[in-house]
C-alpha cells in the first residue's frame, strides 16, 4: 500500500484511508438508487430500471478505480446529478421527436455519452483540458471552494431531506419546516409527514453536533462516526415514534445482481441511427453542451475540493491534474458503454477528504464499496438522508474558510466570486456557475482597462459560455 499510494508522504494512513472511503461512499451512496429513479422516470422494477442500476455502480466504480491508481487522489466518481435529469430531458425530446419508446430513445441518448466521453478521453491526452484549468483566473479559483461549500449546505439541509405524505411533496427542511412556518401551519401543510419531517431535523442536527465536537477534539473519523450516530437515532425514531419498521425493505430486498437486464437493455446499447434522427445541428449542439457542463463541473470539483485538502501549489494548481482528469473521460466512457449518464467527480468527495483522505486509497475504498453494492444496494439503502446532511453542512461549512484567502480590496476578484457564491447553490451546477464567474471576470477586465491581463482562452471559454447560456436551449 506505501509503495503504490505513498501514504507516508502524503501524511496518511492506511485505516484513516479507508475510514475516509467508507465516509465519502456514504455521504454519496444516494446516487445508487436516484440515478437509475432520475434516467427512468421512477419506473422501479423495470428491466431499463434494472440495468441503469447496474451501471451506475460499476461506472462508478470503474472511473473511481481510474482515479486511484492513475492519479492517486481521494477522489470518488459517480454519475453526476443535474447531467442525469438533463439527459432524462433529453430522452424524452427523443420520444416526442421519433414517436419511439423510452428505452429505444435512451439507447439513442447514450450516443451523447459516448461521444463526449471520448471527446474529454482526447483532450485529457492532450494535455487540452489541463490547460482549461490553468485559464481559470486565480481570483476565481480560490472562490470555487468556498461557493461549492455553500452549494453542499443547501443540499443537506434542502434538496437532500424532502419529506413525502398524503398531502404531496417533497417538503424541505429549509424551505417548508423554517421556511416562515410556524408549526401549526407546517403541520397542516405536510399531514403526517410533519412527524418524520420533525424527526429528518433532530438528526440533521444531532448528527451535525457529533462530528463538530468529535472533530474538535480532533477524533479520527468524527465525519463517519457522526453519520452512524445520526443513522442509528433516525432509525430509532422510525420505530418508536413513527412505528415504522426503518429495515423491513430488508425482509423482501432481492441480493442477485440483474446482469440479463443490463444485458438486455444497455450494455453496448448504442443506437446510432436514431441519434441522427434528431439532426446533426441538435446532436452536436447537445454533445457540446453536456462536455461543457461536465468539464467545469469537474474542473470545480478537483479545484475546490483539493484547495481545502491543501492539495495544490500557491498558484492554484493541482498535481496529476492530467491523470485526474483522464479518470473523469474513462468513467464516462464507461458509463455510456454501461448504460448511465455522464459520469463525473463527485463534490460528496470532500466529505472523505475532510475524514483525512489524501490518496487513491480512499478513491479505491469507496470504488470496492460501490462494486459491492451490487449485492447489497438494500443495505446501502437504508442509510437515512438526514445522516448524510449532516456531512454534507459540516463540510460545507469547513469549506467557506476558503473565503479568507480572497483579495476582497479587488473588485475584479471579490465580484466574480460573491457572483459564484450566489450562483452555485441556486443553480445546483457547478459548471455553470464557474462559467458566470468567468464571464464577470472577463467584463470587469475589459472595461476597467486590463484587459491585456485576461488570457486568450478565458475570452474563448467567456464566450463559450454566453452561447450555452443565451443561445443553447
Amino acid at each position: 500500500m506505501e509503495k503504490l499510494f505513498k501514504l507516508k508522504q502524503n501524511g496518511t494512513t492506511v485505516r484513516t484511508e479507508i475510514v475516509a472511503g467508507l465516509t465519502t461512499f456514504m455521504t454519496m451512496a444516494y446516487i445508487i438508487a436516484l440515478n437509475p429513479n432520475l434516467l427512468t422516470n421512477f419506473d422501479k422494477g423495470s428491466s431499463l430500471w434494472y440495468g441503469v442500476f447496474l451501471a451506475t455502480c460499476i461506472a462508478s466504480a470503474i472511473g473511481t478505480f481510474v482515479m486511484a491508481f492513475a492519479a492517486n487522489k481521494p477522489f470518488a466518481m459517480a454519475p453526476g446529478m443535474g447531467l442525469n435529469s438533463f439527459f432524462a430531458t433529453v430522452v424524452g425530446n427523443i420520444v416526442g421527436l421519433t414517436g419511439l419508446s423510452y428505452l429505444q430513445s435512451f439507447q439513442a441518448a447514450l450516443c451523447i455519452i459516448l461521444f463526449e466521453g471520448i471527446i474529454f478521453l482526447v483532450l485529457s491526452i492532450l494535455n487540452v483540458r489541463e490547460k482549461i484549468v490553468n485559464a481559470i483566473p486565480l481570483g476565481v479559483r480560490l472562490g470555487i471552494a468556498p461557493a461549492i461549500g455553500l452549494m453542499l449546505m443547501n443540499i443537506g439541509f434542502g434538496s437532500n431531506v424532502g419529506v413525502y405524505s398524503e398531502t404531496g411533496g417533497p417538503f424541505y427542511a429549509m424551505h417548508d419546516f423554517f421556511g416562515a412556518l410556524t408549526p401549526s401551519v407546517a403541520q397542516s401543510t405536510m399531514g403526517s409527514g410533519y412527524s418524520t419531517m420533525v424527526l429528518t431535523v433532530v438528526t440533521m442536527f444531532v448528527g451535525l453536533f457529533v462530528i463538530v465536537i468529535l472533530a474538535h477534539k480532533k477524533v479520527k473519523g468524527a465525519v463517519l462516526i457522526g453519520m452512524l450516530a445520526a443513522s442509528v437515532l433516525y432509525w430509532a425514531g422510525s420505530a418508536i415514534f413513527l412505528k415504522v419498521n426503518p429495515f423491513a425493505s430488508l425482509a423482501t430486498a432481492s441480493f442477485v445482481p440483474p446482469f440479463q437486464d443490463m444485458m438486455e437493455t444497455t450494455f453496448f446499447k448504442f443506437d446510432f441511427a436514431t441519434f441522427f434522427q434528431i439532426g446533426w445541428f441538435t446532436a452536436i449542439t447537445l454533445i457540446i453542451t453536456f462536455c461543457i457542463i461536465d468539464m467545469f463541473d469537474t474542473i470545480g470539483t478537483l479545484v475546490g475540493t483539493a484547495s481545502r485538502a491543501g492539495m495544490v501549489d500557491k498558484d492554484g494548481n493541482m498535481p496529476q491534474m492530467k491523470e485526474a482528469l483522464i479518470a473523469d473521460a474513462v468513467g464516462t466512457v464507461a458509463g455510456a458503454v454501461t448504460g448511465t449518464s455522464t459520469v463525473t467527480t463527485f463534490v460528496e468527495s470532500a466529505s472523505g477528504v475532510e475524514a483525512g483522505g489524501r490518496t487513491g486509497l480512499t478513491a479505491l475504498t469507496t470504488g470496492i464499496l460501490f462494486l459491492a453494492c451490487i449485492f447489497i444496494s438494500p443495505i446501502a439503502a437504508i442509510i437515512p438522508p438526514a445522516a448524510t446532511s449532516s456531512a454534507l453542512i459540516y463540510v460545507g461549512v469547513l469549506m467557506l474558510g476558503g473565503l479568507k484567502n480572497i483579495d476582497f480590496t479587488d473588485m475584479t476578484q471579490l465580484v466574480p466570486v460573491a457572483v459564484m457564491l450566489i450562483a452555485m447553490p441556486i443553480s445546483s451546477s457547478i459548471g455553470h456557475a464557474i462559467g458566470l464567474g468567468l464571464i464577470v471576470y472577463t467584463v470587469m477586465k475589459v472595461f476597467t482597462g486590463k484587459a491585456k491581463e485576461v488570457s486568450v482562452l478565458t475570452y474563448i471559454i467567456s464566450l463559450l459560455f454566453l452561447v450555452k447560456f443565451f443561445l443553447v436551449a
